[in-house]
């Protein structure tokens, strides 16, 4: 426990911090070489004294949306188990950001949101949210995987990859995503797998819940995962319109799909890495059909603080009144 402990805190104040740093001095080095930078920060002082600031306030109304099909999303995944509010759903998932914001990779969200289901539901709705964030996964690689193909030929003549590791990249995420969509169609057996290992099928009751689910329950799941990247993409237009990112809706559409697939395969450590990769990232694949670095790296910004900062400041408000409640509660029974 010691050693997981000093681990933690290596990589929270430590490790994490260094990245972050080498990967925001990698991004404003780029972006001060730019060659018009005084004219692309003049013509996005701009656009905030313009209609295009409406865009903005776009995003915002996209951001409540999005969480909003995900808050739904969760509440159709535990209604076997145990039935929410919408209201109590979006409560949830707001915590469950908050948890997130500090955990590698965002496994924290987990947990945020488990506290939301009575006591004896909490470890069963873990299996049942895992499968929503599935369903996710399914459709963030299967459109990156796509944006892959399409924009294949851009990719290697920017010399950002090999044509031979580009395939194999390729070869890999097909065999992932269909692996993963086999299994996410195919819930049972991991019931059945689990009843027949002695060593774990006292822990069977922890995932009775993916019984019920059946195609039409997951065939919802995935078209809610697909609105949610819809929103986002859609958060990124308007933001590259804000900041004069001159790019059109398509290249940017399958770029940002791409960019969203890196980031789903390559692990952070904390939160401030992940606005670090993400702005990297942003760079190599926008750059490909945009040299306004300077808007790109904003965009990757704002896109990070109004879609996880926000939430997940709203979520740690939420998280006290929850422990107020745990806290009544065990004064009660005392």
């Amino acid at each position: 426990m010691k050693l997981n402990k000093n681990i933690k805190i290596f990589i929270n104040y430590f490790l994490g911090p260094i990245l972050f740093a080498w990967l925001s001095w990698s991004i404003y080095s780029q972006v001060s070489r730019q060659p018009d930078l005084e004219e692309k920060w003049k013509h996005i002082r701009q656009s905030f004294g313009s209609p295009a600031l409406l865009n903005l306030v776009a995003v915002f109304v996209l951001m409540i949306l999005n969480w909003g099909i995900e808050s739904f999303k969760w509440k159709l995944a535990v209604q076997k188990i145990q039935g929410v509010s919408f209201f109590t759903s979006f409560k949830a998932i707001l915590s469950g950001t908050s948890f997130s914001a500090t955990t590698p990779n965002r496994v924290g969200e987990y947990l945020g949101r488990v506290l939301y289901m009575n006591e004896g539901n909490r470890l069963k709705a873990i299996s049942l949210t895992i499968v929503g964030s599935m369903s996710q996964l399914i459709i963030t690689l299967l459109m990156g995987w796509t944006g892959l193909l399409l924009l294949q030929k851009q990719v290697e003549n920017s010399h950002l990859l090999s044509g031979i590791w580009l395939r194999v990249i390729i070869y890999g995420v097909s065999f992932v995503l269909l692996i993963l969509t086999v299994f996410y169609f195919r819930l049972s057996w991991i019931i059945k797998w689990i009843d027949r290992l002695p060593g774990v099928r006292k822990y069977a009751w922890l995932v009775q819940g993916l019984e019920d689910f059946n195609a039409t329950l997951m065939l919802q799941l995935l078209s809610l995962s697909a609105l949610r990247f819809l929103v986002f993409i859609i958060q990124y237009y308007l933001l590259f319109r804000l900041f004069n990112v001159d790019i059109s809706w398509w290249q940017g559409l399958w770029a940002v799909s791409v960019s969203f697939l890196v980031m789903a395969v390559i692990p952070t450590i904390a939160l401030f890495t992940d606005l670090g990769l993400r702005g990297q990232v942003s760079l190599k694949l926008i750059g490909l059909f945009s040299r306004n670095d300077l808007g790109i790296g904003l965009t990757s910004i704002s896109i990070w603080f109004i879609n996880l900062i926000i939430p997940a400041l709203a979520g740690s408000i939420l998280i006290l009144g929850i422990k107020k409640i745990f806290k009544s509660s065990n004064d009660e029974r005392i």
